[in-house]
């Protein structure tokens, strides 16, 4: 993987995508690691941890819990 891709760009999510977990279900084999789950509700934005992708919420985070 080329240095720094994943910091690159941030990946857009939605309220449907929560809870936001990382790698995302259609990451290929080789982006691949063990899942961590990601708070991106609170501040609008999360950072993962193992490969340093950046998650952005778009639209409006969901009411409740």
């Amino acid at each position: 993987m080329p240095e720094n891709q994943n910091k690159a760009e941030a990946i857009a999510v939605t309220a449907k995508d929560l809870p936001l977990h990382c790698p995302m279900p259609d990451a290929p084999l080789w982006a691949r690691h063990p899942r961590v789950f990601l708070d991106v509700a609170k501040t609008g934005e999360a950072a993962c941890p193992y490969c340093g992708a950046k998650y952005v919420l778009h639209g409006e985070a969901p009411k409740g819990h």
